[in-house]
């Protein structure tokens, strides 16, 4: 059934604002609007925050009650630290004895360096045991009058004994100072990096909490009753609330927005997305269906920060080519915008008149090798969208398209000075900058072993056309670019998911201890707004670091299939045998649910075994789950704990490593409960008894079953 409710993501950026209006059924795009960013104001980004919502609710002809779904994502907190534009924190550590100097030592987190020659500022106090009242209040006093905003307490194995960091934390919220106790930062051992964390998480969270009542303030009084959710730096979102205790999760999440709308609209299973703009071009990994996710590092040091891996390229949409010697010596760094100068293409043939190229150096300290053109219409830069352009890389409609007539005589003149035609010349521009990103590609790729039979580019961002399409054709790998390219990020924004993960450092955890782990991650996204029936979580247990990790994620409302995408049983067989790059003839059905289908096929191979590779496709023909080599088992909810006790049985192995279960996957209902992070057989089994515990009897349940070797 239709619906009048929307959902609103917003995305703010250096410059500008985008915020965009989806259809919270279909998820089609409905209206899209651009404000600059209200640095000034004096209600900071959230006067651009409210404009953009005003806007777009004109545009769309919606009611504030129509929003169902609001968020936002913000580099606030990243040009903070890169600014260098941070508080004052007043550290305390906590401790007597070996823990007393293990603390005192933290004192030198003052040297972090923010920007050069600007280091955090940081002052230190000391209390030997917390229970201890006055010795607590003088700590905070001396932090405080050394100029100390906000507080950090810090205390040795916090993660098993809080007690002492809440006491300090106490004291000083008593005085109305923000804090942050570390335990709460992250439940991982190290005294150091835990620490740091909570120390840079300290340093942003006046300006980040100032920030949040504003921009609360103001869409409550735009009328919209819809909680706000704030992007997360790992592709999801989180409450208002959780955002005032943790704002270092919003640190890099400028990246993310682009992968979350990749993910969820272009519903991408296995690749890489490049989200190129005027500048850059940042490369992520979605692998079976999630984004890859690593502990990022802030100020120079790793941190227990879990933000995606985004890798950047200094290649985008205005990249500049350099010459030198008759041929294209390279492509960027430098940009357009940064030499402030327009696109030699989005200019007129009457502007491009007596065009010759001449070379240039765009900032002090640049090599003076970037070509640009001066023609009758002033100096313009000849650029990687120039070049797509005039090799037809753009396609219409496109919001980097231009006249191909233009774009033809903008290369023209580069033509000439290297000695040969345009179409050459705009492919040897995108071969040099094109090179650059696909470095990167191909060590992602590699690092996460990709699968490379179903790994396709994607590409979003206003540059999108200048990459993709020309990296696609030269490598042969499939390759698109979203709808909606130079809107995908705030497009992400309004489709992402409620997550939170929750680690624990757990020696031979055991099923309890790993269920405990799991109910805490599906707790915090429930009391976060998720709805309840909708939560999935992913459980891995790391035997080497002995780490239990959950990641839950979770709608803010039970999402209906769109009957009008669903896909008939001819396309989902045309995309599992396109996977498989198999004849459809040969792929066979192996199972289903009312919202997967199984496909399979064999691969016969001389003088070893015959593999069983195996597409899961959803409803909308999309690959949702793909395995080179697996077994597949229907079953009913009912029967499934017997069937699967057997299946894991007969796929553990043993080996030097020791014992080593196979990577499970269970088909229920309209969710992949993936349960492949788990290696030890008694703990996989407990987890999938807890996905099947609510399910009716007789419900069809799919395992798919992966040996590791």
């Amino acid at each position: 059934m239709n619906t009048h409710r929307i959902r609103v993501g917003i995305d703010v950026g250096g410059t500008f604002t985008d915020a965009v209006a989806v259809d919270a059924t279909t998820l089609r795009l409905l209206g899209q609007v651009k404000v600059p960013t209200s640095h000034r104001h004096e209600d900071g980004v959230a006067h651009g925050i409210v404009e953009a919502l005003a806007r777009l609710l004109e545009q769309t002809g919606h009611a504030p009650d129509d929003v169902a779904f609001l968020a936002h994502g913000t580099t606030q907190a990243t040009n903070a630290l890169l600014e260098g534009d941070v508080a004052t924190v007043g550290l305390i550590g906590i401790g007597t004895g070996p823990g007393a100097a293990l603390t005192r030592r933290l004192a030198a987190l003052r040297k972090l360096e923010l920007t050069p020659g600007k280091r955090l500022p940081l002052v230190y106090a000391h209390v030997a045991d917390p229970d201890d009242g006055p010795a607590v209040d003088a700590a905070v006093d001396a932090v405080v009058r050394q100029g100390a905003e906000v507080v950090v307490a810090s205390q040795p194995f916090s993660v098993d004994r809080p007690e002492g960091e809440d006491t300090v934390a106490a004291a000083a919220a008593e005085r109305g100072l923000p804090t942050t106790a570390a335990h709460e930062i992250t439940s991982l051992y190290g005294l150091h990096k835990r620490t740091r964390t909570a120390v840079v998480n300290a340093a942003i969270l006046p300006r980040m909490l100032a920030t949040a009542d504003l921009v609360d303030a103001s869409i409550t009084k735009a009328g919209v009753s819809a909680p706000l959710m704030v992007m997360r730096c790992d592709g999801g979102v989180m409450t208002l609330a959780e955002m005032r205790r943790r704002p270092l999760l919003t640190v890099l999440s400028g990246p993310a927005a682009g992968v979350a709308g990749a993910l969820m609209r272009e519903r991408v299973s296995e690749g890489l997305f490049l989200e190129t703009g005027g500048t850059s071009t940042d490369i992520s990994v979605v692998r079976r269906g999630k984004v890859a996710v690593r502990h990022a590092t802030i100020l120079g040091r790793t941190s227990y920060l879990s933000a995606l891996d985004v890798r950047t390229v200094g290649v985008g949409g205005g990249s500049m080519v350099r010459i030198g010697d008759g041929r294209i010596t390279g492509v960027g760094p430098r940009s357009a915008h940064i030499a402030g100068l327009p696109y030699a293409c989005f200019a007129t043939l009457d502007d491009l008149r007596e065009a010759s190229v001449t070379t240039v150096r765009p900032m002090d300290g640049d090599p003076a090798d970037y070509a640009v053109l001066d023609a009758a219409g002033g100096r313009y830069a000849i650029t990687m969208t120039c070049a797509a352009n005039a090799l037809g890389r753009v396609p219409e409609g496109d919001f980097a398209r231009c006249d191909p007539a233009v774009a033809a005589a903008a290369i023209a003149p580069l033509a000439a000075a290297l000695g040969t035609d345009v179409a050459t010349a705009a492919a040897r521009l995108l071969d040099a900058g094109t090179d650059q990103v696909n470095s990167v590609v191909e060590a992602m790729i590699r690092d996460y072993r990709l699968d490379r039979d179903t790994a396709v580019l994607v590409g979003g961002g206003g540059g999108a056309a200048s990459v993709v399409p020309h990296l696609a054709a030269v490598t042969g790998q499939e390759g698109r670019i979203a709808r909606h390219n130079e809107v995908i990020s705030p497009i992400g924004v309004a489709l992402a998911l409620i997550r939170e993960q929750v680690e624990r450092i757990i020696p031979g955890a055991g099923q309890e201890q790993i269920l405990a782990v799991r109910a805490e991650a599906e707790a915090a996204v429930v009391a976060q707004g998720a709805a309840a029936d909708g939560v999935e979580v992913e459980v891995t247990v790391d035997p080497q670091t002995s780490t239990v990790r959950a990641v839950a994620t979770g709608a803010t409302e039970l999402r209906a299939q769109d009957p009008a995408r669903r896909a008939g049983e001819a396309d989902r067989l045309r995309a599992a045998a396109e996977s498989l790059k198999a004849d459809p003839a040969a792929v066979r059905v192996l199972a289903g649910t009312a919202a997967h289908t199984v496909y399979g096929t064999e691969v016969h191979r001389r003088f070893r075994a015959t593999r069983h590779p195996v597409r899961v496709v959803d409803a909308d023909g999309v690959v949702r789950l793909h395995a080179p080599d697996a077994r597949v088992t229907a079953t009913t909810a009912g029967r499934a704990p017997e069937v699967l006790a057997a299946l894991v049985k007969e796929a553990t192995s043993y080996g030097d490593g020791g014992v080593r279960a196979p990577a499970l996957r269970l088909l229920l209902g309209s969710r992949i409960a993936d349960l492949s992070g788990v290696l030890d057989p008694g703990p996989l089994l407990a987890l999938a008894r807890g996905e099947l515990r609510a399910r009716a009897s007789d419900e069809p349940v799919v395992a798919v079953v992966e040996v590791r070797t």
